[in-house]
């Protein structure tokens, strides 16, 4: 069996195999939910799943006229969904632990893929549903955006925010919080000043939840769809601004993969950008003036 748990550990749930199927996918509704470039998840047979804890925590939005995104209300981890009707269960393998003993077979929804990320691989890809499967495809309306900005908004559209001129820096994390988090194979966060950022609506619908044990590091999401959304650091004069959430171009590209010594067994970094096993350097402040 394996085990997963959302970032807060108030889901706690078992998957058996044999496991049917693994897969990215890039669609918008999956962006905006989880937060990142793509999510990924493992179809199990139903009846090797098993709730250890927390399912009574598990909150629910309609996405769509047939689905719906389950989220954890107190950390906005992605749950678990389960189909009976499929007989299938199916899991953000971002929350499962270990080596699956499976990788992904194919990307699809690539003609949404955000437009900041680059498929480096070598696996199939598919435009939007693969030929095996009859779902419809739901389409949404691209959201507006000020101009001379970078907008952002959660999947039910209750929360937007925007920021001014470029990042400081937009990096991919494979640290375990940041999987268990943003429910993936990494995390992709830009980080910004203070001073750039705005919300537009929806501020007090924004939840955040630190993790009792560490100094920082800390998540906001929307309580309502579980969106994953801008963290504001006030102490630190910056927001941490989860990429998936985006509704236009960012001004840069991501520049580094970190804690890639923290990567999921099943997930292979490709691809030519900058890798490092911990934190990366960070540039020396400049001297203070005499």
């Amino acid at each position: 069996m394996t085990h997963g748990q959302c970032l807060c550990g108030a889901l706690q749930y078992e998957v058996g195999g044999p496991f049917n199927l693994m897969l990215h996918c890039h669609c918008s509704m999956c962006r905006k939910h989880h937060g990142t470039a793509f999510a990924t998840f493992l179809a199990a047979p139903l009846d090797s799943f098993k709730w250890i804890s927390g399912e009574d925590n598990l909150e629910r939005f309609q996405s769509s006229e047939k689905g719906h995104r389950p989220f954890c209300r107190t950390c906005g981890s992605v749950g678990p969904t389960l189909e009976p009707s499929m007989g299938i269960a199916i899991c953000p393998a971002g929350n499962l632990d270990g080596d699956l003993g499976v990788k992904p077979e194919y990307h699809m929804f690539v003609g949404s893929k955000a437009v900041w990320h680059t498929i480096d691989d070598s696996l199939p890809q598919h435009e939007s549903w693969p030929p095996d499967f009859s779902s419809e495809v739901v389409d949404r309306p691209p959201r507006e955006v000020k101009e001379g900005c970078t907008g952002g908004s959660c999947l039910c559209g209750d929360v937007a925010y925007e920021y001014s001129g470029a990042p400081m820096r937009i990096w991919l994390c494979h640290c375990s919080r940041c999987r268990r988090a943003r429910s993936a194979a990494h995390g992709a966060n830009a980080f910004v000043k203070l001073e750039q950022f705005a919300w537009t609506r929806g501020q007090s619908q924004v939840k955040n939840f630190k993790v009792p044990e560490a100094k920082f590091y800390t998540i906001a999401f929307c309580t309502r769809c579980g969106s994953e959304m801008p963290m504001v650091s006030e102490a630190r004069g910056m927001v941490i601004i989860p990429m998936g959430s985006l509704d236009s171009e960012p001004g840069m590209r991501p520049g580094a993969h970190i804690f890639t010594g923290s990567r999921a067994p099943w997930f292979d970094i490709t691809g030519p950008t900058a890798q490092f096993v911990d934190a990366p350097p960070m540039p020396a402040p400049p001297p203070r003036a005499t």
